[in-house]
């Protein structure tokens, strides 16, 4: 009965985290070599996801590129999280490559996208990342006053805060960590404030673009005014760390 238990807790986290995670696990039960069927069945659904996804409306963005365009991190891509719907691929690319067509040698840095399948299906911890229509954008970042391309100020992008004035209440119940003993690990870069601001411009010219979601201290910082930047409210995660785009 225990067993039973731990099978349906782990198929139910590895569902949450990855969306085929859990099949995967379920499956990998029923073999022997259960660890070695997991990774060879979730490979096999992770790979064939690419092709069956564009069925479900979503493409993936590319895992691979060294272009303009990049997933932050390998991982996103491990736990099926760089899909996308066609629409607001091109709008990455299109943004991407303006951005480095304006500051050369820019790349722009994808975080948390969407799962490939089902409208509706949750991203955790994200509120609203379940249609595709939606994505997290990294910030671009400066070192001694000179761009850093390729880097964040942490490994996958987020939870590197930027300190500045809020109207939030110190609540517990709420998805706003503040994580301030994880700050002082991260180094002391500093976002590009050329970039951020011409990005923040882009985006909300973009007629594609519907909102982005961005801390009020940060748009006043890069001094950018839109009704299309919003603030994510207060129960959301921090948006100060990254950039929050949706058609």
């Amino acid at each position: 009965m225990l067993r039973f238990v731990a099978l349906a807790i782990a198929a139910v986290f590895l569902t949450v985290i990855s969306q085929l995670g859990g099949i995967a696990l379920l499956i990998a039960a029923c073999f022997r070599r259960k660890f070695l069927t997991f990774l060879v069945v979730y490979s096999m659904l992770s790979i064939s996801a690419v092709w069956v996804a564009p069925m479900f409306g979503r493409v993936a963005l590319s895992c691979t590129s060294s272009g303009p365009l990049q997933m932050r991190s390998v991982l996103f891509c491990a736990l099926n999280r760089q899909y996308v719907v066609p629409e607001l691929q091109a709008v990455l690319t299109d943004f991407a490559e303006q951005m480095d067509a304006d500051f050369a040698g820019t790349e722009t840095h994808v975080l948390d996208a969407n799962f490939p399948f089902f409208t509706g299906f949750p991203l955790l911890p994200h509120l609203s990342h379940d249609d595709g229509e939606k994505v997290d954008l990294a910030f671009y970042y400066q070192g001694n006053d000179q761009y850093l391309p390729g880097v964040t100020r942490s490994p996958l992008g987020y939870f590197a805060f930027e300190d500045g004035p809020t109207d939030c209440p110190d609540n517990r119940l709420t998805l706003r960590w503040d994580m301030p003993w994880l700050q002082r690990v991260w180094p002391d870069y500093q976002p590009d404030h050329r970039r951020m601001t011409a990005a923040l411009r882009l985006l909300t010219q973009d007629d594609r673009v519907g909102k982005l979601f961005i801390e009020p201290h940060l748009r006043t910082r890069f001094g950018v005014s839109s009704d299309k930047i919003r603030f994510q409210g207060c129960r959301a995660a921090r948006h100060d760390d990254h950039i929050h785009v949706q058609l």
